[in-house]
């Protein structure tokens, strides 16, 4: 195992590592005090040299590590990718291509739903991940030789369980089906959420176009500042406030200090200054060009029983093909498949997921097929075999 320590180190390594088709990576870092995560560690493992990168170290540049990221030629091998990738996105400006999520590919092999790193290594390697230093502070120097071995054991079992499961892929023919859900994960617009659409990330608990309108201008406003700071969103303004604000529309300073979820003596503040900015320039829209408050589709009358057997159907199906079922379709699919069919808008519908389960499920809907239970078996058949 290389620590690298220096940009010339950190090159050197990444020419080793491009010379072969696939790399592992893994992060370590931290962000309960930022809205950017910190980055501590970043861990790599080819078939020639495991390194740990000190991010930290003075003066190292992680533009070589960045260039590797970009390399096509070269595919990046993460588990659990998502936060790994934005990291990379937001201190790279880049998004690692090609990618291979072994916690994907995992479901797509039938592992089950989101399986550990932990998990896979038990049953892939056959060994036991000491995860003693799970919740080790990444930001602290220097590094005991325990946390070391355990930050990088994150990225060379990963070797084995990737080369595992590309195996299985290939033999499975649903290489495509993982190409499928990488797609995701390369997209920019994964990781680049724009403050104007923040709101969506809060549970609504508003009733009134209004209190959306107030909601959207002060979660925007609260993205921004919490950017611009590198604190956490909580920081700026707790999610408890901004429902408050929203329902009860304070429109100048004494109504905002009233409130039960503002500090005492912030409605004085910048900050306050600005929230009643945000309140006032939701007030001001024209009644016909406030926001529509988003409504669930209304499922007709017997559409439970329906997604019941969708269920039924689901289970069969992932169990056969050994395939997870929340990969292939989510309760809220199953609900708009029974109440729309065709034209429901979910993934399901979709590549492979259609092939897979949507098919069976559109001619279960349509009374094309049916389910029956014989010898302590529930079994899909034709409506033909059926009657008779």
């Amino acid at each position: 195992m290389k620590i690298i320590l220096d940009t010339e180190e950190l090159a050197s390594a990444c020419e080793i590592f491009a010379r072969h088709d696939f790399v592992t990576v893994d992060t370590e870092f931290l962000r309960e005090t930022t809205f950017w995560p910190q980055l501590c560690l970043i861990q790599l493992s080819g078939p020639e040299l495991d390194a740990i990168v000190d991010p930290l170290a003075p003066g190292l540049d992680l533009g070589p590590f960045f260039k590797l990221m970009a390399d096509s030629a070269v595919t990046k091998v993460f588990h659990a990718a998502r936060q790994d990738i934005e990291i990379i996105f937001n201190r790279g400006g880049l998004i690692p291509h090609p990618i291979f999520d072994t916690q994907v590919a995992a479901m797509v092999c039938g592992f089950g739903d989101s399986v550990s790193y932990d998990t896979l290594v038990q049953r892939i390697c056959g060994e036991q991940l000491d995860k003693s230093s799970r919740f080790t502070d990444w930001s602290h120097r220097p590094l005991s030789t325990k946390q070391l071995d355990y930050a990088i054991a994150d990225v060379t079992h990963l070797k084995k369980v990737y080369l595992h499961l590309k195996t299985e892929l290939e033999r499975e023919n649903r290489t495509d089906w993982l190409a499928e859900e990488m797609a995701v994960l390369e997209s920019k617009e994964t990781y680049d959420i724009h403050p104007d659409d923040a709101w969506q990330r809060l549970r609504m608990r508003v009733r009134k176009p209004i209190e959306l309108a107030i909601l959207q201008k002060l979660a925007a406003w609260r993205e921004r500042e919490a950017r611009t700071r590198d604190v956490p969103r909580g920081r700026v303004l707790k999610d408890d406030a901004i429902f408050e604000i929203a329902q009860q529309a304070p429109k100048d300073t004494e109504a905002l200090g009233r409130l039960r979820t503002i500090p005492k003596g912030y409605e004085r503040s910048q900050s306050g200054n600005s929230i009643l900015g945000a309140v006032n320039a939701a007030l001001a829209i024209e009644k016909a060009d406030l926001p529509r408050i988003p409504r669930p589709a209304t499922l007709p009358e017997g559409n439970g029983a329906a997604v019941e057997m969708l269920k039924v159907l689901l289970k069969l199906i992932a169990e056969k093909n050994g395939v997870a079922a929340k990969i292939i379709a989510s309760g809220e699919d199953l609900d708009l498949l029974a109440a729309k069919g065709e034209d429901a808008d979910v993934a399901a519908l979709h590549g492979w997921r259609r092939d897979l389960f949507g098919e069976p499920a559109l001619k279960l809907i349509q009374g094309e097929m049916a389910l029956r239970f014989v010898n302590r078996k529930v079994d899909v058949v034709s409506l033909a075999s059926a009657a008779e």
